[in-house]
């Protein structure tokens, strides 16, 4: 497949760099040949620097390094998307992802699965911190006899709502589940990522 790649007049790809759990788009950066054999290689990413003009690896220096689980090309053959367990911030600036400057906001009303992972992140967050007041705190706190409760409660208010052909009140009782079954896997230390592997196991074999 390597040889099928189109390489531009500089001998350079673009590569979009992606979190392979969350989806995020980490970076764009490019490889030559030789980085992307290093990547396949190392099973880490390894870029090439039009600036410095020399290969460099994602991480060396910081410890940021980036785990590749997969990689694609576009139709085209001239752009790179990899897949990546990122260990640590992507950007030199400290960031999970060099995009963060905002040309326009997302409309909140508009759902995306990214806010599992920023739900999972401040659950974990109020576990570590228990903050005085906070409703996940007090779960906590209560223990998981108090957080299976609730799990069962929101499961059976699903059912209701889906009973009644609600679906207004379906959707914000699933929500609530869905918090309560994530603040269940965080009592477990179990990752959501886990959960979803399974998932993807099951669909495979079908």
């Amino acid at each position: 497949m390597i040889e099928n790649l189109k390489f531009d007049d500089k001998g350079l790809i673009t590569v979009v760099v992606q979190d392979v759990q969350t989806k995020e788009v980490l970076t764009v950066a490019y490889m030559n040949k030789e980085s992307l054999e290093k990547t396949i290689e190392t099973g880490e990413t390894w870029f090439f620097s039009r600036s410095r003009q020399e290969l460099w690896h994602k991480g060396e220096t910081s410890g940021n390094t980036q785990k590749v689980v997969a990689m694609r090309a576009d139709c085209d053959l001239d752009a790179l998307i990899v897949e990546v367990l990122p260990k640590g911030p992507a950007c030199h600036n400290g960031t999970v992802s060099c995009f963060t400057e905002v040309i326009k906001e997302k409309d909140p009303s508009i759902g995306s699965l990214d806010i599992l992972e920023t739900l999972k992140n401040v659950i974990r967050g109020r576990e570590k911190e228990m903050p005085e007041g906070a409703y996940t705190t007090y779960l906590f706190n209560e223990g998981v006899d108090k957080i299976c409760k609730k799990v069962g409660e929101e499961a059976t208010e699903v059912v209701i709502a889906s009973k009644n052909r609600d679906p207004e009140e379906l959707k914000w009782e699933a929500a609530d589940l869905i918090y309560h079954l994530l603040v269940l896997l965080q009592e477990q230390k179990l990752d959501i990522y886990e959960v979803l592997g399974v998932l993807q196991k099951r669909h495979e074999k079908h």
